[in-house]
């Protein structure tokens, strides 16, 4: 059985709902950014201050050429769909699914998250995540199913997610 793999900016809710869509839908719920974290036994914050960026990527493209896919629930990290060989990683596994967010929401939801986002470290954070998602959005966009999510609850959107999917052949 294919993974049901989310893609899509940070802050848009791929860990969130994809726990929710996991439970929801019988399957195992499994997070890049968790298993970068367990790999290298720290936050993904001190990975990137202590290796950079470009270590953080190649751990991650390692992290999707490891896995199988086994019906799961694959949550990314943003920066995912960066890399090329990653795309070929992610249609290996199964399907993608891009969680598409207006940029005022991720924006507001960042404000009140407590996590920690390395890319966003300066002053101009805000500003920073509109030319972010400029520059990713027709990367996310070679998702095989673009899910807009609106300002519905974590819930309602997942459960509208896996109703959608599960119409899928």
């Amino acid at each position: 059985m294919n993974d049901w793999i989310l893609v899509g900016m940070m802050g848009s809710g791929k860990s969130s709902v994809g726990k929710h869509v996991a439970e929801m839908s019988s399957r195992k719920f499994r997070d890049t950014d968790t298993l970068l974290q367990n790999r290298f036994g720290r936050p993904i914050t001190k990975i990137f201050e202590l290796y950079g960026e470009e270590t953080f990527r190649a751990h991650e493209t390692s992290i999707l050429q490891s896995l199988e896919p086994e019906g799961s629930v694959l949550a990314t990290g943003g920066g995912i769909v960066l890399r090329e060989e990653n795309w070929t990683e992610l249609r290996r596994l199964g399907l993608t699914i891009y969680l598409q967010v207006p940029v005022q929401i991720i924006i507001d939801r960042m404000k009140i998250s407590r996590k920690k986002r390395p890319l966003l470290d300066f002053d101009d954070w805000e500003e920073r995540v509109h030319r972010i998602l400029e520059a990713r959005e027709h990367l996310y966009q070679k998702a095989d199913v673009i899910w807009q999510v609106d300002t519905s609850n974590i819930q309602t959107t997942a459960q509208n997610l896996v109703e959608h999917l599960n119409t899928l052949p």
